[in-house]
């Protein structure tokens, strides 16, 4: 499955940490179009609202992934806030109260965001 969406939260240079405890995931938090989030109900991943727009996070624990650009050439897995990414994902097994988990494969970054430079060197 192929998700796009823009940037809301990025874990990929190291794992995420909840509560203290490192989750032994990466992740990426992406805010969705309404088109997109039908889609993702369509396969059984639940969506969540935020300020009355739709977020889902995709995961993997598998730290091999690729991040590249539109030429498909692997870049950084720094991706900014606000960068829009097109996510290739597989859904995990169905479960009664939180629905298919999307755990990505592969991300391109079709707009990274403004002033992602900046940060880098900053």
């Amino acid at each position: 499955m192929i998700t796009e969406g823009t940037v809301a939260f990025s874990n990929l240079t190291e794992t995420e940490m909840y509560n203290g405890q490192d989750t032994g995931k990466y992740s990426l938090v992406v805010t969705l179009d309404e088109k997109a989030k039908v889609a993702l109900e369509d396969e059984g991943v639940k969506c969540r609202e935020y300020k009355n727009t739709p977020q889902r996070k995709f995961v993997t624990k598998f730290e091999n992934f690729q991040v590249v650009d539109v030429e498909g050439e692997v870049i950084s897995k720094h991706i900014p806030f606000g960068s829009k990414v097109r996510i290739q994902w597989q859904g995990g097994q169905p479960h009664p109260t939180h629905g298919v988990a999307p755990y990505f494969q592969k991300i391109k970054v079709l707009e990274l965001a403004e002033g992602a430079e900046d940060d880098e060197e900053f």
